[in-house]
Formats: C-alpha cells, structure tokens, sequence
C-alpha cells in the first residue's frame, strides 16, 4: 500500500532507505538500458522518462524547513558500441583502389618488357655489326662515255673536254656524280711505273678539273690491294702528258700504287685499245685488279689505250 505521508512527516531512516531504493532502481534503469524509472511515491506525477542511453537521478534539499526530493536528468553517451551499417561509398572506394592498384601493376611489366626487349634489339644489332663483313666488289659509278676525253690540243696547248655524243646526251644528263670521298689511308696516294719512268700522285676523282693535277682514281672503283677493280687514269698530251708512254707497256710489266699505309704491286696482264664508249673496262672484278687507261693515239684521242694488271704482292 503506498505512503501518502509528507516528506517533512517521514523519519530520517525512512528517508534513507528511500535514497536506496531510488539508487536501486537507478542502477537497474541502466541496467534495463534506460527504462523509465519507477514512479516517485512521494511525488503525484511520475519522473520524467530518460531518453536512451540516459539515466535519471534523484536527489533530497531542504527547502524552507521541508525535504523535498529534486529530479535531475543526466545524459550519458552510450558507452556500448554501435552496430554501423556498411557504406556504399566504402566499397566504391575499394573497388577504384584496386583498379588504380592492377594498372600500376599492368605498367610496370609493360615498362620491364619494353627494356628487355629494347636491349635485345640493341644486342642483336651489335653482334650484325660486329660480325666482318664478306667482301664484294665495290659499286662502281653508271657511266656511258669513259671519263678523260678531250679534243687534241691546238697550237697553244689548250684543250676542251671531248663533246658526248648526240645518242648518249640524255644519258649522261641522268648521272649524278658520286660526291669526293675524304681521303683515308687506304686511298690511292701514288703510282709508279717504271718501264715508261711515271712517278706521279693520284687525285681522287677523273673528271676534267681533277685530271687537271695529275692521274686520278675513278671514284667508286675499288681501293688499291682490296678485291675489285681499282680504275686509274691520266692525260697523255696535255697537263703534263702523264701516261704519253703508256702504250709502250707490254705484259709482265710492273704497276706499284701506294697508299698512306701501304704499297701493292700489280704486273700487267694485258693491253687494248677500246673506244671511248667502252665502259666494262670500269665494271667490279671478282679479283684485285688494276686497270690503267689513257686516251689514244697520240693527239688524235679517239680512242683509249688499257692496261688491265692483277696484283701480285705488297
């Protein structure tokens, strides 16, 4: 049955068994998770409810003489971990992680494959390069009228390059001259020839302006002592006169060429007269070989005088 006493009518151990009822029930409160406390006996409307996670706590102060109990509401965090709800955006963002992850992974292999397959490349082209080359002929330059012609000197020794025939003009308007190599070691520095006495340095090139200095070697052709057909060729009645006597070379005759680092000697093999449009005498030969020609006969130059000879030593 409830006590409808006053405060002021209850005795002082009636009222601290009271405070323990009500720390009872506040600590069942928090036990049951906040449920509502327990109607106050003492008082005609019941404690306010506290809200979840929260507890109610009552307390005793003496106004004007009388004990009156006060309620005050305190709100403590649930200290209970909260169940959270997976997010969508969590799994958007692993999933883009994981894409950016693979094509990090894609890229490296693509760059780890790329250099091995560069240094191979690299490799392979080394060992092409590294490798001595077989010898070939040597590509000789397309001509159609061979190079040196002139017409005979007149009275004051002045000469004219030899007109290329009307048939032929078209031709050798097509024919781009091969530029003047840089003089190496190898190239032809000298020729000596001592059955007609020349003694004489070789220029590089045959055309008018070059055969102006001395004998020249045919550019393309091949370099003294190498297989192939290493051409040169000289004035016979201007610019020195050069190979006047060339037409007095017989088989067996010796041809010494010097280079910057080496001397080759060539015997004679055999002599023609040709005519000016007679270019196989330029074509590479499988053997080293050195062909020597001037224009023929004397002063007239119609013609060419050759001398084809094979090396025999250094």
């Amino acid at each position: 049955m409830k006590d409808h006493r006053y405060v002021d009518e209850l005795t002082i151990e009636e009222l601290e068994a009271e405070l323990r009822l009500r720390r009872r029930q506040e600590r069942l409160s928090r036990l049951d998770g906040g449920k509502q406390v327990a109607r106050d006996p003492l008082q005609g409307p019941a404690a306010p409810s506290p809200a979840s996670g929260s507890t109610v706590t009552a307390s005793w102060e003496v106004h004007r003489g009388r004990c009156a109990p006060r309620f005050s509401a305190v709100i403590e965090a649930d200290r209970l971990p909260r169940e959270r709800r997976p997010i969508k955006w969590r799994w958007v963002r692993d999933q883009v992680l994981l894409m950016i992850e693979v094509l990090a992974i894609l890229a490296l292999v693509w760059v780890v494959g790329r250099m091995v397959l560069t240094v191979q490349t690299i490799n392979e082209e080394s060992r092409a390069s590294q490798v001595a080359p077989t010898p070939a002929p040597t590509p000789m330059v397309s001509v159609v009228v061979l190079p040196g012609g002139h017409t005979p000197p007149d009275e004051n020794q002045q000469s004219q390059p030899a007109p290329i025939p009307a048939h032929l003009r078209d031709l050798v308007a097509q024919i781009t001259p091969m530029p003047v190599p840089t003089r190496g070691p190898e190239h032809v520095q000298r020729i000596i020839i001592p059955s007609i006495g020349v003694d004489a340095a070789v220029v590089l090139g045959d055309d008018w302006e070059s055969l102006k200095k001395g004998p020249g070697w045919h550019i393309g052709s091949a370099n003294p002592g190498e297989r192939g057909n290493s051409v040169i060729s000289g004035h016979n009645d201007i610019f020195g006169e050069v190979f006047r006597d060339l037409p007095e070379l017989t088989v067996g005759d010796e041809i010494i060429v010097q280079t910057h680092s080496a001397s080759y000697r060539y015997a004679v093999t055999q002599t023609r007269v040709v005519e000016e449009t007679e270019v196989s005498i330029l074509e590479p030969t499988s053997t080293p070989v050195l062909t020597v020609y001037s224009c023929y006969p004397y002063r007239v130059n119609t013609h060419r005088f050759v001398a084809i000879a094979s090396l025999v030593g250094d």
